[in-house]
């Protein structure tokens, strides 16, 4: 009886542990659900409700009413179509842009910067140190009436005192290129590093 009470004892203490156990990820998990349901989740259901709201004509500025329809969507895309390709256009002009300074930085740093590698790829690293709002800031200020681009430019015989850069389609395509750089030379390098540098030496012994 008694070897018989200590297996069922120690039947229980194993379940109590397994239990516990298993409910550890829960726990863990519990504290990151809570401030993505809070701070994300909430957020976006409220914004979507409040996006197919209506205000009734001859109510008072801030009166809404809520209504299953999407007009707003629609007003919001057939009255902006302009902005959108403009934003398009941008997006691709920084893309390519960034592509064609970014595949022979890596390429670089892959096979040619030997030593100096591990600098290189800080260097290439080091804006993410810094928010993205700040590098935006920074970047107006640079290209700002004031700042160093634009005095430069002006000391020249081809520019005027009129110049200016900041709300161009040069800041806008220039910034968006800066900031996303980074974004587009790691992934080109963690490429490049892999392959066997005995392939482009083949390559180039059969004249590829």
């Amino acid at each position: 009886m008694a070897f018989l009470h200590g297996a069922t004892k120690s039947k229980s203490g194993v379940g109590s542990a397994l239990k516990k156990r298993s409910l550890t990820p829960y726990l863990l998990l519990a504290p990151g659900l809570i401030w993505l349901i809070t701070f994300f989740v909430i957020p976006i259901f409220s914004l979507a409700s409040t996006s197919t709201m209506v205000r009734p004509q001859g109510a008072q500025i801030g009166t809404y009413v809520q209504e299953l329809r999407f007009a707003n969507y629609v007003d919001a895309f057939l009255a902006n179509q302009e902005q959108y390709v403009r934003s398009f256009l941008y997006a691709g002009i920084a893309t390519i842009l960034a592509l064609a300074i970014s595949y022979p930085l890596a390429y670089m740093i892959a096979f040619k910067a030997g030593r100096y590698r591990n600098i290189l790829l800080v260097l290439v690293v080091a804006p993410f140190f810094t928010s993205f709002l700040l590098r935006t800031v920074a970047w107006s200020q640079i290209l700002g009436d004031e700042g160093p681009v634009v005095t430069t430019l002006k000391l020249l015989p081809f520019f005027d005192d009129s110049l200016r850069l900041t709300a161009t389609p040069f800041a806008v395509v220039s910034g968006l290129t800066y900031n996303f750089l980074p974004f587009m030379t790691l992934p080109l390098y963690a490429s490049l590093e892999r392959i066997d540098p005995r392939t482009l030496e083949a390559s180039g012994d059969l004249y590829a």
